[in-house]
């Protein structure tokens, strides 16, 4: 007699589902070539001073897992290597950021960097 007075839940994920569709995600904005020869100079940079293990702020894309597009997002940390075979910059926490997203790079060693 309890069962016929439980909540029927006939729309379970329902409102799960409207909050992902309701969540928005930006475009991957396409580098100009002098953004992208900006940044190889920037870390060209960085691979000649990774025994000073840098510390930099850097601007990524990070495409979103569930729908088309992604975010931008900012992490600091001091770089440990730049692996070029694999194309990621790897951090001394572990981090690993895929070099093909970068947006922007910033830090001490670029200070003196025209733009």
């Amino acid at each position: 007699r309890a069962a016929q007075f439980s909540p029927f839940a006939a729309l379970t994920g329902h409102e799960a589902a409207i909050l992902e569709t309701a969540r928005l995600t930006e475009s991957f904005i396409e580098l100009d070539e002098d953004r992208k020869e900006n940044l190889d100079r920037q870390l060209r940079i960085i691979m000649e001073n990774l025994e000073k293990k840098p510390e930099c702020e850097i601007t990524y894309f990070q495409p979103d897992g569930k729908k088309t597009g992604g975010s931008y997002v900012t992490i600091c940390g001091r770089i440990k290597k730049i692996d070029e075979s694999e194309h990621r910059i790897i951090f001394t926490d572990g981090k690993a950021l895929p070099m093909k997203y970068l947006f922007a790079i910033r830090g001490e060693l670029f200070r003196n960097m025209e733009y």
